[in-house]
Order: C-alpha cells, then structure tokens, then sequence
C-alpha cells in the first residue's frame, strides 16, 4: 500500500481494519444487485473516486486492481457511499460482463444458504 492523495476531511470519516482496509460492498446502480465484496485502502479509494474506475486493493496479491483491466468486465462508478459507522463503503456502479472471478454476473450466485 502507498501514500495517499485521499481528501483529509474524507480519511478523517473512515474506520480501517488493522491492515488499513475498509470493506466495499459493490452494487448495480439500477438494479440494486450486489454484486462482489473487495478492499480498499486510502489510495485505492482515492484513485476511485479520481477516475470512476473501481480500484481494490488485493489482499492475496499485496496490490491494487482496477476491476476489468485484464478481463474487459469493468466498474464505471456512479457514486460512493460511507456507512454511518464509517467503516463500510457502498459503491453503485455500472458493471459490464461478470463481476465475479468465477465469470459469474455476481459472486453471490453460489447458493442461498437461506
């Protein structure tokens, strides 16, 4: 993770895990279909709110992604939401192909446990 460019008064609002992170739940802006769940930290927040283009940071990888570089299945951002608590992020975008790393629309298409 890098130093960040993320507006101070926007920093000062977020609630991070211990590895500086905050949850994104991401949805389909028109539908109101969730569609994944990633990471960002201060810098991939930044550059999402700088470019529209969703931009992660990759637990597995210790790197940031901008969803869809490789697979052509982008996130054009609508808009950025914090939670009340300040530690979830709720970002409405416009996905185009699958979400998922499997090459599903969503990654919640596993099955209901309920």
């Amino acid at each position: 993770m890098s130093v960040s460019n993320l507006a101070p008064d926007i920093a000062a609002r977020l609630k991070r895990s211990p590895e500086g992170l905050v949850p994104a739940v991401v949805q389909q802006h028109d539908t109101g279909e969730v569609l994944m769940l990633a990471w960002m930290d201060d810098e991939a927040l930044h550059r999402t709110l700088t470019t529209r283009e969703a931009t992660y940071w990759s637990r597995s990888r210790n790197e940031y992604w901008v969803k869809g570089a490789t697979s052509g299945n982008t996130q054009r951002v609508v808009s950025v939401a914090l939670d009340c608590d300040g530690d979830t992020l709720l970002l409405r975008v416009d996905q185009t192909g699958a979400a998922c790393h499997t090459g599903d629309r969503t990654c919640f298409d596993a099955g209901r446990l309920l």
